[in-house]
C-alpha cells in the first residue's frame, strides 16, 4: 500500500521567547538553543526524505535550511505556510495589546476560532490557507517522505485535520519549540504515527502563538 509520510516540526526557540509577545507574521530569529534544537531534529530523521518545506519567516526558514542541508535535499519556503496572523497585536504582549486596543480586550484565543483581530486571521482563515498548500505538497511527493518545519498553530491545523477533529480542539494539542510529529497518508486513510509535545533542550512551553 502506497504511503506518503509527513514529518511536521515546530521551529526552534525564538529570541523573544521569555517576553510573551505575539509574533504571528512578525519576523523574529531563533536563539542558540533554537539552533541546537534544529540540529537535533536533523539528526532525529533516520529515513530518506525528498524535500524540506518551511514558511518564509526566519524562525521557520532557518530551521528548514539546517535540516535540508543536513540531508542534502531541496528546501522550499512559502509565505502560505506562515503562522496565524494576529494583525495589529503582532509584536505586542497581551497587556500591551489590551492597553493599546481596549476595544479588542474581550477577545480570547478561543474566540479566534471564528473572530479576527483587526488586520488578522481567524482559525478558519488559517485552515483555508494551510490545508490546500499541504495537500499540494503531499500530492507532489506521493509515495515519498517530506519534512515541514512550521509553526505552533500551523502544526495544530494539520494535526487536527489528520485526526478529524474540529478547530475548537486546537489548544488541546501542545507544540513546543523543536517538537516533531509524524503522519502517514494512504489512499484510504490517515494515521498519526507520532505526536510529540516536548522538543530537545526544551526551556519553555508558553505562550501558544510564537
Amino acid at each position: 500500500m502506497e504511503r506518503t509520510r509527513l514529518y511536521i516540526a515546530r521551529h526552534g526557540q525564538v529570541t523573544n521567547y521569555n517576553e510573551y509577545r505575539y509574533n504571528g507574521h512578525n519576523d523574529v530569529d531563533i536563539t542558540e538553543t533554537g539552533h541546537e534544537q534544529m540540529h537535533k531534529l536533523a539528526e532525529f530523521i533516520s529515513e530518506p526524505i525528498a524535500a524540506v518545506y518551511s514558511s518564509d519567516l526566519i524562525r521557520s526558514h532557518k530551521g528548514g535550511k539546517i535540516i535540508a542541508d543536513k540531508h542534502d535535499v531541496p528546501h522550499h519556503s512559502s509565505e502560505k505556510l506562515r503562522e496565524l496572523s494576529l494583525g495589529r497585536w503582532e509584536g505586542l504582549t497581551r497587556e500591551e495589546a489590551h492597553e493599546k486596543y481596549p476595544e479588542e480586550s474581550h477577545i480570547s484565543f478561543l474566540d479566534l476560532a471564528t473572530e479576527r483581530l483587526k488586520g488578522g486571521e481567524s482559525f478558519i482563515d488559517l485552515q483555508a490557507r494551510i490545508l490546500p498548500e499541504v495537500k499540494a505538497i503531499l500530492d507532489k511527493h506521493k509515495g515519498e517522505t517530506v519534512f515541514m518545519l512550521l509553526h505552533g498553530l500551523v502544526n495544530r491545523v494539520i494535526l487536527c485535520n489528520a485526526m478529524g477533529t474540529g478547530i475548537e480542539n486546537f489548544f488541546t494539542i501542545e507544540q513546543d519549540f523543536g517538537c516533531v510529529n509524524i503522519i502517514d497518508y494512504f489512499h484510504d486513510g490517515i494515521t498519526v504515527v507520532k505526536m510529540a509535545n516536548g522538543g530537545p533542550n526544551q526551556t519553555i512551553t508558553k505562550p501558544l502563538l510564537y
